[in-house]
């Protein structure tokens, strides 16, 4: 059991409510995109100073990209070359690893370099793991993970008798990756939205109604703190 005072070392957060906050403020969607995309430079930068392990961050959903019209997935992928392009030089003079989740090679061309550019320059860094979820699914990634243990399984490097739950974690995206302690969703929605099904299995859940845009460092902080007061028990009692 970990101390109740103990700061998280993974945290992941559900970026939710940019299309709310535009049409709040009678705004085309694409301005909650942009007002949600500087919102993230905050949060990273508090986040490092706070000496995180690893930031995730959902980022675009595989559910954004099939259900959304082509006009706003377009200028998605523009945002996010662009965010990238923008935030490279500041993520390495910040020592950040910057890598990405997801069925990436979906992903437009150039988006997917430049997501290779960042990850391949960043990945000797050795302070905060910066992880980006891109057409991300957590069933997606847990059917990924079977098929690739199912071909080794019949390849034969691995064996039936091998497989148990740390042999799967293996063949998921986040091979590698602590498990989360806390998932922080913003805009008061009470659900995961197939955010790191197997990963999330004991993370601490902090839900704000503030909406991705406004949310800053004393949001994150508050967070921080709540996760501090909580005794984490993983199915066993308190003493």
């Amino acid at each position: 059991m970990e101390e109740a005072d103990q700061r998280p070392r993974h945290v992941a957060v559900i970026m939710d409510g940019n299309g709310r906050w535009a049409r709040k403020r009678d705004l085309p969607r694409y301005r909650g995109h942009e007002a949600g995309a500087r919102a993230v430079r905050e949060v990273v930068e508090e986040s490092a100073r706070q000496e995180l392990l690893q930031l995730t961050l959902y980022a675009l959903s595989a559910e954004n990209l099939a259900r959304r019209p082509p006009d706003e997935v377009d200028f998605l992928m523009d945002l996010l070359k662009r965010t990238l392009r923008d935030e490279f030089p500041s993520i390495l003079e910040n020592n950040l690893r910057f890598v990405a989740i997801g069925r990436t090679h979906e992903l437009r061309e150039d988006v997917q370099d430049e997501i290779h550019k960042v990850t391949e320059s960043s990945g000797g860094n050795s302070g905060m793991t910066l992880c980006l979820a891109l057409n991300y699914g957590g069933r997606s990634e847990i059917v990924d993970a079977a098929k690739r243990l199912a071909v080794d399984a019949v390849e034969g490097t691995l064996s039936v008798d091998q497989i148990d739950q740390a042999a799967f974690g293996a063949y998921l995206y986040t091979a590698g990756m602590p498990d989360p302690d806390m998932i922080i969703r913003t805009g008061g929605e009470m659900r995961m939205s197939n955010f790191l099904l197997w990963q999330a299995y004991y993370s601490e859940l902090w839900v704000t109604p503030v909406l991705w845009p406004d949310f800053r460092k004393q949001h994150l902080l508050k967070a921080f703190q709540d996760y501090r007061m909580r005794v984490r028990k993983f199915g066993g009692l308190t003493t």
